[in-house]
Formats: structure tokens, sequence, C-alpha cells
């Protein structure tokens, strides 16, 4: 890549500046965190109302339902943010126009994502946040910290598919295969790979997948996601059935959290390289 090629921060700002605007001005940031803080704030009232038990019951059960829900939501409104980033620009015939400006296609890309990534981390922080006061206020210090813990996850969670997203969009000739990629996406990760890997268990005894399984499991984020969350200060692990045979020594943030940006990092860089072609 030449000098003049390479992407500059200033360009991409930009562009994220605009994007992140957007988001803000059609009130997208604010319906997304409304979504996340009301259904969180449930969870911690009316988590454990099957048990017969209604109120803050503890972190771990509020963390482990919060689990399940944003794996099954952040993915979703993640893919449904990025999907037309780059071919709805395509199909509306500003793209050329776009490209006229002063900027690469990587810059166009990247301040895209970057801009993209930052509404949804402000929808999830806000959202989360607003639940996470009431914690504060009625958790001690450790409850607090493992919190905190998950919703960063939950953000690099969201990035990830944002990531997706955004690679589906460069490579689909139209919103409507983008948006059929985008659903595909969420459909494997979200529901269909364990059971997936479930059934080659079963099949296999455990024993041709056995030294292979950690590996396997982090071929999917959603998975890493749960490992993050469920080898923490808490027991969690037994609340999540094929996820907690996952070794504890390989379970440390210092390893996944660096897993799951590369998630990240490869999705765009593919979709840099098609971009660019």
């Amino acid at each position: 890549m030449s000098l003049s090629n390479f992407p500059h921060w200033a360009q991409i700002r930009v562009i994220a500046g605009k994007e992140f605007h957007d988001r803000i001005r059609n009130r997208w940031v604010l319906a997304v965190s409304i979504v996340f803080a009301a259904f969180t704030l449930a969870l911690s009232y009316f988590g454990a109302a099957a048990q017969g038990a209604v109120g803050f019951q503890g972190i771990e059960p509020l963390i482990a339902s919060l689990v399940s829900l944003t794996i099954y939501l952040l993915p979703l409104i993640a893919l449904i943010l990025g999907f037309d980033a780059l071919v709805g620009e395509r199909e509306r015939g500003t793209l050329n126009l776009l490209l006229s400006y002063p900027i690469n296609r990587v810059e166009l890309l990247l301040g895209k994502y970057v801009g993209l990534a930052a509404a949804l981390t402000c929808a999830t922080l806000a959202g989360f946040g607003v639940a996470g006061v009431a914690i504060v206020l009625r958790a001690p210090n450790a409850d607090w910290y493992q919190y905190v813990g998950f919703v960063i996850s939950a953000v690099l969670l969201g990035w990830v598919f944002l990531s997706l997203a955004v690679s589906a969009s460069v490579f689909c000739a139209s919103r409507t295969s983008a948006s059929g990629v985008a659903i595909a996406l969420w459909f494997f990760f979200v529901l269909v790979y364990d059971l997936l890997l479930l059934g080659a268990l079963v099949l296999t005894g455990g024993a041709a997948l056995g030294p292979m399984f950690p590996l396997l499991l982090m071929l999917n984020p959603a998975d890493i996601f749960r490992i993050l969350n469920i080898f923490g200060p808490g027991d969690l692990h037994t609340m999540f059935g094929l996820i907690s045979v996952f070794p504890a020594t390989l379970a440390e943030p210092f390893f996944l959290g660096p897993v799951m940006l590369l998630w990240i990092v490869a999705p765009l860089g593919l979709a840099a390289w098609r971009f660019n072609r």
C-alpha cells in the first residue's frame, strides 16, 4: 500500500463523526439504550420470579440472565445496524460521490465502522449503565466489578458482529442480499453453531473432538462472550452446560480478549481487501 493509500485518522474521524451524528439525530441510540435498560432492569427485578422470588437476588443470577439475553439481542442489533453501511450507499448512488472526496476506500470503510461502533457503544453503555447504577447502590464492590466486566465484554461482542455486518455490506451486491447474509450470520453463530457442536460431540462420544473443543468454541464469538462471563469471581459455569467444560486455564480475559479483537479485525481486513478491488 502506497503512502497516499494509507488510511489517515483525520479523514476517518470526519466520516465516523457524520455516521455517529446521523444515528444520534434519528434517535437510534436512544431507542436501543431504552431497550437495553428496560430488559436489564426487568431481569434484575423479575429474573428469579420462576423460583417464587422478586427483587435483586445477586449479581450471579442477573449476569447469567443478561448473558443469554445479550447473545440473542446485541448481535441482531449490530447486524441490523451495519448490514447496509456500504451497499446502501451504492444503491442510493452516493458511494461514487463519497469516493470523489479526498479519501480512499479504506478510510471510508473504517470511518463507517468507527462511527457505527461509537453509536452502538453509546447505546450499550447507556442501557446497561442505568441498571448498573442500581446494582452499585445495592451490591458490594466485587459484584460491581463483575458487572463492569460483563458490560465490556458485551461491547466487544457488539463490535464483532458489527464488523461481520460491514464485511457483508462490502461483499453483497444489494441491500436485500446483505440483509439475508446478516440474518444467516445471526442464525449460525447464535442458534446453529452450538447445536452442531453438541451433535458432533454426541455422535463421536466426545473422543474425537476432545482436544479440539476449546478451539472450536473460539470459532464462535458468542461462545467467547459466554466464556468471558462464566469464569469470573462467581460460580456461573454450572449454568451454561456445554461451555462449562471449557478449560478454566484458557478462560482468561488476557487471552480471550485478544481473540475477540481478532474477530473484529479479521472481517474488517477482509472487507478492506474486497473493497479495494
